[in-house]
């Protein structure tokens, strides 16, 4: 199942050791089956408060995200960003492609009935 490195960065001045991340980076996940599928892309906030900017990196699986986050390339990268810019960056799993979200509501419901 399809799985996704998302980034919420903030704070990103300007520094070549970002530069030389950015530059970096894909051949680092590249192995493990992913591609950008946001990246550089201005976004609009429209509830709560986003700033910053926003990454999405698409994997085959989870399996193949964890394998890239853990790998001594994307590691030997990481201190790159991560001494020029706070961010939160979270793995997760997409839903299979008949997903129904009935279903998620009804286990809401149920957990809704037995804290009443």
């Amino acid at each position: 199942m399809t799985a996704y490195a998302i980034a919420h960065l903030r704070d990103a001045a300007p520094h070549p050791e970002i530069a030389e991340y950015i530059e970096r980076i894909t051949a680092t996940f590249e192995p493990y089956g992913g591609r950008f599928l946001v990246h550089g892309r201005q976004h609009e906030t429209k509830e709560g408060n986003w700033p910053g900017s926003v990454v999405v990196i698409t994997f085959p699986g989870l399996t193949e995200a964890r394998a890239w986050w853990n790998s001594p390339a994307y590691q030997e990268i990481a201190p790159l960003r991560t001494r020029h810019i706070e961010g939160d960056i979270i793995l997760v799993e997409g839903v299979d492609e008949d997903y129904d979200p009935s279903t998620t509501a009804k286990a809401v419901r149920e957990a809704a009935l037995t804290t009443e």
